[in-house]
């Protein structure tokens, strides 16, 4: 059911189904080529302070002076995503953001890493709709390279995501992740 008067990035995160076929729907369109003109500029660029500048202008919200992204990064819209203090993001991450992507404190995320929160029905008659659910990465987790976050994850404190997984569930704290789908492999100390 539509939502008069919410824009369509409020309804995405309100839990609607957005149709490709609605006429409202190139308002994403428009937002990511927005985006793709200041990620060109700052995956131009090698100066880590340029770097967090042109960040915040794609995010609304600065970079904090404490954490750092390597470039290229990739995120689609990038104005719901928020990074924490003392985070590190290492080359070729990508975040598809609409859902909402919070990244909490003393966080490091590895190479070719994919945060997810978007995704489409499975019916295939519906299949060509938008539905966005937020992900989480606790405070002092780290995610190895490779690994894919699935739209709806709440990734816990101080939880390892091994190299290489998909992660289709929320991560308990204080544990150690791997495999496709993900799976508790040990719980740390």
């Amino acid at each position: 059911m539509k939502q008069e008067g919410k824009n369509i990035f409020q309804r995405l995160q309100s839990g609607e189904a957005v149709s490709f076929t609605e006429q409202k729907y190139q308002e994403i369109g428009e937002a990511a080529a927005q985006t793709t003109k200041l990620l060109l500029e700052l995956n131009a660029t090698a100066d880590v302070d340029k770097v967090r500048l042109k960040w915040g202008e794609i995010t609304g919200q600065p970079l904090d002076s404490t954490s750092t992204i390597q470039i290229p990064v990739h995120v689609n819209i990038g104005r719901f995503t928020r990074i924490g203090k003392n985070v590190y993001i290492n080359h070729l991450c990508s975040m598809l953001d609409m859902g909402t992507i919070t990244i909490g404190d003393n966080v490091l995320i590895g190479p070719k890493v994919n945060i997810i929160t978007e995704e489409h029905p499975v019916n295939p008659a519906e299949r060509k709709a938008l539905l966005v659910r937020p992900v989480v990465i606790g405070n002092g987790a780290w995610i190895g390279a490779g690994a894919t976050i699935l739209p709806g994850v709440t990734v816990g404190e101080n939880a390892v995501v091994a190299a290489g997984a998909v992660v289709n569930k929320d991560v308990p704290a204080n544990t150690v992740v791997g495999g496709i789908p993900a799976k508790v492999l040990k719980y740390l100390p």
